[in-house]
């Protein structure tokens, strides 16, 4: 039994994982048993034989382990890890952030500081090869960037949620909670269709009344290539972040509720969108920051409609009683 596991999903990760793991060897040393797992989303590449080579060298006291999910999704590899854990605390780091050398020892301290918390995030920095465009920070958090400040605090019954980076999880709430089948995959290999798993997660934990906390203590990362900064890919990353919106909204209401909820939620979407276009006096935006920000809005009054067309939404799970912010990646 340990009392808290690190896990990397990682797809064709072998160019990645060795500073991950480096950094997780670096950890400084604790009192409590912990334990690494690394779980192989489907790869390609020599993921599997780099894990093994590491095996072979790695920490006596913290045990390195793999796993392989073939189900290709963000969401997939998560339910892999935590069906074949055991310890009470699961810290999820993915394949491109660091951790510092005491992100295992502050994620373990502060769940023994609030034993009733049932998730929290981390401090996020972002590294960059090139220079973000301009305006940058007010798109940065849909790329898990995540810096709120330097005290702890409990996330509100609406509004934003952690980064599926640096997030820990008590396993108990995990189990309690989050179903065995998810509704969006997440990250699928280099897709980026289906995104907002990790909003869907801790969505049923908040609305089954676990807290969701942010401690700034622990601090991760990101490295963000150049290619994630292209305005191609930033365009498609808000589309698809717009698209998630109607499933996770669905998700909220019972059945009887979804007509109704789903007039409004359109209303209040051409809403934003108006008011986006009268604010940066833009109506065809000129920079991609503010693109980025029109995408996601124009998507998310969409989103019902691509639903419907691709089959997305389909009856579900133990909906939730009370519905949850309609804008969860922060952006109003």
């Amino acid at each position: 039994m340990f009392d808290f596991s690190v896990v990397v999903c990682t797809y064709n990760g072998a160019a990645r994982l060795p500073a991950v793991l480096a950094q997780l060897r670096s950890q400084r040393s604790t009192p409590f048993k912990w334990e690494v797992l690394i779980v192989d989303n489907n790869s390609q590449d020599e993921t599997a034989a780099l894990v093994r080579q590491q095996q072979q060298s790695w920490l006596a006291d913290v045990p390195l382990r793999y796993t392989f999910e073939p189900r290709q999704g963000l969401a997939y590899a998560r339910r892999c890890a935590v069906s074949q854990l055991h310890s009470h605390l699961i810290g999820f780091i993915d394949d491109d952030t660091l951790p510092d050398p005491d992100w295992v020892q502050q994620a373990f301290a502060f769940a023994q500081r609030y034993p009733e918390v049932g998730a929290y995030g981390s401090d996020i920095r972002g590294q960059y090869v090139v220079e973000p465009p301009p305006n940058f920070e007010r798109i940065a958090s849909c790329l898990a960037i995540i810096q709120r400040g330097d005290r702890p605090f409990r996330y509100g019954v609406s509004g934003v949620l952690p980064a599926g980076a640096g997030m820990v999880v008590r396993r108990q709430a995990w189990l309690s909670c989050v179903p065995k089948h998810p509704i969006l995959k997440g990250v699928c290999g280099p897709s980026l269709n289906a995104k907002g798993e990790d909003v869907e997660t801790l969505s049923y934990l908040r609305e089954r009344g676990w807290p969701i906390w942010h401690n700034p203590q622990m601090r991760l990362t990101h490295q963000i290539p150049p290619s994630r900064l292209t305005s191609a890919y930033l365009l498609h990353l808000f589309q698809q972040i717009g698209l998630s919106r109607y499933p996770l909204r669905r998700l909220r209401y019972r059945w009887w509720q979804r007509p109704v909820m789903l007039g409004l939620h359109c209303v209040n979407d051409l809403r934003k969108l108006l008011k986006h276009i009268v604010k940066t006096r833009q109506l065809i935006p000129r920079d991609v920051v503010t693109a980025c920000e029109r995408t996601l809005l124009i998507h998310s009054l969409i989103s019902p409609f691509y639903a419907a067309r691709t089959r997305v939404s389909r009856p579900l799970q133990s909906p939730l009683e009370t519905p949850l912010d309609p804008s969860p990646y922060g952006i109003s």
